[in-house]
């Protein structure tokens, strides 16, 4: 870490930027923990407040604004609903990269594992985000979905 963008907002030792670059990491790897805690509720109001508002998504589809949390909801209902269908269980995501761009931007990649209730794999789902930290924590600004890594 000894190129951290923290580093320019400690004045003194590498050490004391470390500290700041491992808080930062607790911080938006709680926000990555809780969010998949409350995505595998299948209950959308339990995921929005994860979100900016405005927000981006990117996939198959193209890229979606999100304005607000309302426009969330009409994009992950119908996800929602569908994983319901498949009998869906829980999800994990399984990191495979993560960096601080700046004290108030991280980019966060890796894999979106998917679980029925009986602890199969659904399916796997390639998946960055892009957390701003506001006043009231880390948000996801961007979401990209993507073809997950083999392997």
């Amino acid at each position: 870490m000894e190129n951290s963008p923290f580093s320019a907002l400690v004045p003194g030792t590498q050490r004391q930027s470390s500290v700041i670059d491992l808080m930062a990491d607790k911080a938006v790897n709680q926000v990555i923990a809780d969010y998949y805690r409350d995505f595998s509720t299948l209950r959308i109001q339990a995921i929005l407040p994860y979100f900016n508002e405005p927000s981006l998504l990117v996939g198959p589809q193209g890229v979606i604004p999100i304005p607000n949390h309302a426009a969330l909801a009409a994009v992950f209902g119908p996800v929602m609903e569908g994983l319901r269908a498949k009998g869906y269980g829980r999800s994990e995501f399984e990191l495979d990269y993560a960096k601080s761009l700046s004290s108030s931007v991280a980019l966060i990649g890796g894999v979106a594992v998917r679980y029925n209730a009986d602890g199969l794999q659904l399916e796997r789902v390639g998946i960055t985000y892009l957390l701003h930290k506001t006043e009231s924590g880390w948000k996801f600004a961007t979401v990209i979905l993507h073809d997950a890594k083999s392997g």
